[in-house]
C-alpha cells in the first residue's frame, strides 16, 4: 500500500494540525514536491538551517510573481508592488543597507528597557477584559498589545491605534497565502488598507523629518549620512513592514503559547507559580507552536537537496512547523520541555533575514502569558482552535477562556 503524503497545506486538516502533516513529510519525504502549491516542502531541522544561508534560494520572491503576472493593472499586482519594497523581501545589497538602518534604530528604542511600560500596557488589558468579563483572550488582549506597542514605538498618537490593527488584518488577507475559502475581494481590501496606510506614514515621516522625537521612526531618519539615508518611500515601506510584521507575530505567539501551556493543567500552574519558567515556557512555546509556519524562497540557483535537483524559477516552502519538531535535533520533541537548551529552535528564522524584532515579540509575549497565568488563576481554553486558513501564519481567530477569578488580595 502506497502512502500517500499531506501534499496540500491548506486542507482543512493541514490547517488545524500543521505539525502532523509536517512529520509525516519530514519522515518519509523531507524534500517533497506539491502540485497544489508547485513548491518544494523542506521539513528537516538542518535542511531549513541550510536553506537560510543557501545564496541560491532568494529572499526576493515577490518580483518574480509579478513579471509572470498578465493583469499588471490590477489590484494584486500593485499590492505586490508594494508589499516587494519591504527589507523583508529584498537580499543584498539592498538588504543589508536597509537592515542596517533599521537594526541601529530598533538599538536606539533600548526594547529591554521598554519591559515596564508593556507590563502596564498587559496590566491595563487584563484589567479591561476582567471589568469587561472577557472570555476571548485574542480580542481583548493578544491582539490589542502589539499594535498598540508598534504605535507607540512609531511616535504615532494613540488615537491611531486602532487604525493601526485594522491595516495589519487587511495585509494578512494576502500576506500569508490564504486559502480558497477566503475573502474574494481580499486584494482589493488589501490595497485600500495599504495605500490609506502609506499614505498615513507619509505625513508621519514628513512630520517627524521637522520636529523628530525619542521615537523609532525619527530614530531611522537620523540614520545614515544624506546619501545612504533612508528615502521617504523606504521609511513608509519600513513603518509598513514593522506594523504588520510586529503585530501578526506577536498576537499569535501569545495566543498559542497560552492555549499550549494551558492544555496540561500541571504546567500552567508550574509556570504561573515559578516566573523564571516563563522564559523556558515561552521558548517551548514559539517551538512548538510558533506564528509562523512556513518561509518562502524563490530558487534563483539549481542546485541538488537530498537527491533532489531543485531548479530555477521554482519555489521552496522551508516548514519551521517541521524543522522545530525535528526528532534529530530535539530530544522527545513535541513534549514542553522547560529545561530544554533556550533558543536552539529556529521560530524566528536565522542568519540575514532572522526576524529584527525577535527580541521585541519575546518581551511581548513572556510578559503577557506570565501576566495572564498570574492574575487568571485557573485559566482554561474553551473549544477546540480554529485557525485561519493560510500557508504562512499559525494565527487562532479566537481565543475563548474560563478562568477562576483574581485571587483575594492580588491586583497585579
Amino acid at each position: 500500500m502506497t502512502l500517500e503524503l499531506p501534499d496540500d497545506l491548506l486542507t482543512p486538516e493541514a490547517v488545524r494540525d500543521p505539525d502532523a502533516a509536517a512529520a509525516v513529510l519530514r519522515a518519509h519525504d523531507p524534500v517533497h514536491w506539491s502540485p497544489a502549491h508547485r513548491a518544494w516542502l523542506v521539513t528537516r531541522f538542518d535542511d531549513v538551517v541550510a536553506a537560510f544561508r543557501n545564496p541560491a534560494l532568494s529572499s526576493d520572491r515577490v518580483r518574480p510573481v509579478m513579471q509572470r503576472r498578465t493583469q499588471p493593472a490590477d489590484a494584486t499586482h500593485r499590492v505586490l508592488g508594494l508589499i516587494s519594497e519591504w527589507m523583508v523581501v529584498t537580499d543584498p545589497p539592498a538588504h543589508t543597507r536597509l537592515r542596517r538602518l533599521a537594526g541601529a534604530a530598533f538599538k536606539q528604542q533600548q526594547i529591554a528597557a521598554m519591559e515596564d511600560r508593556i507590563q502596564a500596557l498587559v496590566d491595563e488589558l487584563v484589567d479591561a477584559f476582567l471589568a469587561d468579563d472577557g472570555t476571548d483572550l485574542v480580542a481583548g488582549v493578544a491582539y490589542p498589545l502589539p499594535a498598540i506597542v508598534i504605535a507607540e514605538m512609531l511616535g504615532a498618537p494613540p488615537r491611531d491605534r486602532d487604525r493601526f490593527r485594522e491595516w495589519s488584518d487587511e495585509l494578512a488577507l494576502v500576506a500569508f497565502g490564504a486559502g480558497g475559502d477566503a475573502r474574494p475581494d481580499r486584494h482589493e481590501r488589501a490595497l485600500r488598507g495599504l495605500e490609506e496606510m502609506a499614505g498615513y506614514f507619509r505625513e508621519l515621516v514628513a512630520h517627524r523629518r521637522h520636529d523628530p522625537g525619542g521615537d523609532m521612526l525619527s530614530a531611522m531618519i537620523s540614520d545614515g549620512t544624506e546619501q545612504d539615508g533612508l528615502s521617504d518611500d523606504e521609511l513608509v515601506g519600513m513603518c509598513a513592514l514593522l506594523l504588520f510584521a510586529g503585530h501578526e507575530t506577536t498576537t499569535n505567539a501569545i495566543a498559542n503559547a497560552v492555549r499550549l501551556l494551558t492544555a496540561d493543567p500541571a504546567l500552567r500552574d508550574r509556570v504561573r507559580d515559578d516566573p523564571a519558567l516563563v522564559n523556558p515556557a515561552v521558548e517551548e512555546a514559539l517551538r512548538l507552536v510558533g506564528p509562523i509556519k512556513v518561509l518562502v524562497r524563490w530558487v534563483v540557483e539549481d542546485h541538488e537537496l537530498r537527491g533532489h535537483t531543485i531548479r530555477q524559477g521554482e519555489r521552496v516552502y522551508l516548514l519551521l512547523c517541521g524543522a522545530n519538531r525535528d526528532p534529530e535535533r530535539f530530544a522527545d520533541p513535541d513534549t514542553v520541555d522547560l529545561a530544554r537548551e533556550r533558543a536552539t529552535h529556529i521560530a524566528f528564522g536565522r542568519g540575514i533575514h532572522a526576524c529584527i524584532g525577535a527580541q521585541l515579540a519575546r518581551i511581548e509575549t513572556r510578559i503577557a502569558v506570565g501576566t495572564l497565568l498570574r492574575r487568571l488563576p485557573g485559566l482554561r481554553v474553551e473549544g477546540d482552535p480554529e485557525y485561519l486558513p493560510t500557508i504562512a501564519s499559525r494565527a487562532q481567530t479566537s481565543l475563548p477562556v474560563t478562568h477562576d477569578g483574581v485571587p483575594a488580595g492580588t491586583t497585579r
